[in-house]
């Protein structure tokens, strides 16, 4: 057997992880909830229940009420609308990520991503950013019965890399997802875009962006066995 394939797989959300699209998210909710007479989105609520969830979840839970199953998915549609308006002219990988991943995949590590977000919002984002072709595996949650902060979408995309959980670190900017990744058994990398560092844990690692991250230091992480 040789030695130079990673035993490792790397597997990372979108929203908040690949791209710094949050803040955009967030104000598009903000319309959302204005519009429709919810009040004012506050940060606190968006991070906390918003952020890393499938959007149709939250749109089912604060605008269900009275509605029918079409008039949700109008408004679905009108809240990325909203997104995709206001995040077209900022759209770009987070610093360091194009040449992290090129090295990542150089050296044989076998990656997926796992994301909340509808196939259209995948579409918009890898159709600008050109990285489709670096994973092995994208799992969105029309694959998947359950969201997160629950573990199956992660165990999903680690079955299909034909990786064990424990083999695989999970990169993720949300609670939610960090809880998912933990529950999956796998080692977590915790981008700060939405949350600072003290907020974001249990993991095994918090980065700024990927400009410092190499295989090498992801290699290590799985060398540890205590989280830091």
């Amino acid at each position: 057997m040789g030695t130079t394939k990673p035993s490792y797989a790397a597997i990372f959300d979108m929203d908040g992880t690949l791209i710094d699209n949050t803040p955009y998210h967030f104000k598009s909710w903000q319309a959302l909830y204005k519009k429709y007479g919810k009040g004012e989105l506050s940060k606190e609520t968006y991070y906390s229940e918003i952020s890393g969830v499938p959007v149709m979840e939250t749109i089912r839970r604060v605008f269900g009420e009275g509605r029918t199953e079409a008039q949700l998915k109008a408004l679905l549609n009108e809240k990325e609308e909203f997104y995709r308006k206001l995040y077209a002219p900022h759209l770009a990988p987070i610093s360091g990520l194009v040449s992290f991943l090129t090295g990542l995949k150089n050296v044989g590590v076998k990656m997926a991503m796992a994301t909340s977000a509808t196939v259209e919002d995948i579409n918009f984002i890898l159709d600008k950013v050109p990285i489709r072709d670096d994973f092995d595996a994208i799992v969105n949650s029309t694959m998947v019965s359950k969201p997160k902060p629950d573990p199956q979408i992660f165990l999903k995309a680690a079955e299909k890399l034909n990786k064990p959980p424990e083999n695989c670190v999970v990169f993720e900017d949300s609670l939610a997802g960090i809880k998912a990744a933990n529950s999956a058994g796998m080692k977590v990398v915790a981008i700060t875009t939405g949350h600072t560092a003290a907020e974001l844990h249990p993991v095994n690692l918090v980065i700024n962006d990927y400009t410092t991250l190499s295989a090498q230091k992801l290699a290590a992480l799985f060398e540890k066995q205590q989280y830091e």
